[in-house]
């Protein structure tokens, strides 16, 4: 069954069909193939119970958020205090890139509108400031991948419920591994400008600094309420939510004025848009999750690959490489529909805690925004930058390499993602 499933979905998948399309497909076959016994109301309510929790009413408010922000003048303000700070470095340029796509993924959680955001503005100066094109293209789509892992996280909302763990947890545990990348791409940048001799910029003055501070300080407040709300218990993940979205409105509408009210409907129109690809997303998953659970090919898998005996550290290793060849060729969120009930109940009985797992395949999920052939940030800074895909990802490959090492510090010592969760939850 599971081959057959597999070949539907490949074959649908090569006729150029969006991934909503062979989930259900390959779902029907499996349901009507295999189990013609059943009724089909249970994929109904499958589909339905998959996009009931309610934690996925925080998916369309961090969008909207993301969006307001994205539109306003958020990501100069953060840009700019970056740049005062870190500027003057030898490559702080470079580090100024990255520290704000950092603190722009706090805010909007989301890769792509990072790259819009603080790619458009940092590309040009880091250009003229003789950064290679390939160098630059390259950080700007992979520092922007460390808003997958710094809350809010889409996909780590999607794990959560998928993988029925705590969505609060794994916010906290994503800001480890985020900053450990940082400062890997920071200590590069400054490498590569050394060797390249880039010439470093004039220092900003206490005066310019205080003034970058003063106009960033309200974007700043972003990470501190989320961050800070669920780190206190003050906020729910939902109410996290809530209130970025009024915080997000309020900064952009009635104190920077970047966004006008009248932009608000176009605003929200593009955020249902992309809710409802979410939310057909996470039911069509749902019920492939079904089907492939009640026909016990989870086990069939496992069993035929030898994990069902293996230790935690193999099994770490199996799911950083399946979710990382999975997000290679496919959206990261499908991917994590089909493999995490594959394996989650798998690392549960070997003892591995479920937000390490997470946390590790979140962080596969980023790699895979960024990794050819199909990474969606590889594309958006093709249409942003107006670059052949081939000169886009020219660059990409010393940043992999140091994202798959990251993946593999968070095997080896699980406590970067885990430190946060415990000293809060537990």
């Amino acid at each position: 069954m599971a081959l057959t499933i597999f070949l539907v979905m490949l074959c649908l998948l090569l006729m150029g069909f969006p991934m909503m399309i062979p989930m259900l497909v390959a779902t029907f076959v499996g349901f009507f193939v295999y189990f013609p016994m059943l009724k089909t109301d249970i994929i109904v309510q499958q589909m339905i119970s998959g996009i009931s929790p309610v934690a996925l009413i925080t998916v369309p408010m961090f969008i909207l958020a993301a969006d307001i922000v994205t539109r306003g003048h958020t990501a100069n303000r953060l840009l700019d205090l970056a740049m005062t700070f870190f500027g003057h470095l030898r490559g702080g340029l470079a580090v100024t890139a990255a520290v704000a796509c950092t603190m722009f993924g706090a805010i909007s959680g989301s890769t792509q509108a990072t790259v819009v955001a603080i790619g458009g503005p940092i590309r040009p100066r880091m250009l003229k400031a003789g950064y290679e094109d390939k160098f630059t293209t390259a950080l700007i789509i992979n520092a922007a991948d460390i808003a997958f892992l710094i809350p809010p996280s889409i996909g780590m909302i999607v794990f959560g419920i998928v993988g029925k763990v705590s969505i609060a947890e794994l916010f906290l545990a994503g800001i480890g591994p985020g900053l450990l990348i940082l400062l890997m791409f920071s200590t590069y940048s400054v490498w590569y400008a050394w060797r390249k001799n880039i010439p470093i910029l004039q220092r900003s003055s206490w005066a310019e600094r205080l003034r970058a501070v003063r106009k960033a300080i309200l974007a700043g407040l972003f990470p501190v309420l989320i961050v800070g709300g669920l780190y206190g218990g003050y906020f729910s993940p939902t109410e996290v939510a809530a209130v970025a979205v009024l915080y997000a409105f309020i900064l952009e509408v009635f104190i920077y004025r970047a966004v006008k009210l009248a932009d608000i409907p176009k605003i929200a129109y593009s955020t249902g848009l992309i809710t409802g690809i979410v939310f057909v997303l996470v039911g069509a998953g749902s019920a492939f999750s079904w089907i492939i659970s009640f026909a016990q090919v989870p086990q069939q898998l496992i069993a035929g690959l030898g994990l069902a005996t293996a230790g935690p550290y193999t099994i770490l290793l199996a799911i950083s490489v399946a979710f990382f060849i999975g997000c290679m060729f496919v959206d990261p969120i499908v991917v994590t529909l089909i493999l995490t009930p594959i394996f989650m109940p798998l690392a549960r009985a070997a003892g591995i805690d479920p937000v390490l797992v997470g946390t590790i395949v979140t962080l596969q999920m980023a790699i895979g925004s960024c990794t050819p052939p199909f990474g969606c940030d590889i594309f958006t800074a093709c249409a942003i930058f107006r670059k052949p895909y081939i000169d886009v990802i020219r660059g990409t490959p010393p940043f992999i390499l140091m994202l798959l090492v990251v993946s593999l510090l968070l095997v080896l010592f699980p406590d970067i993602a885990l430190l946060l969760p415990r000293l809060a939850y537990r």
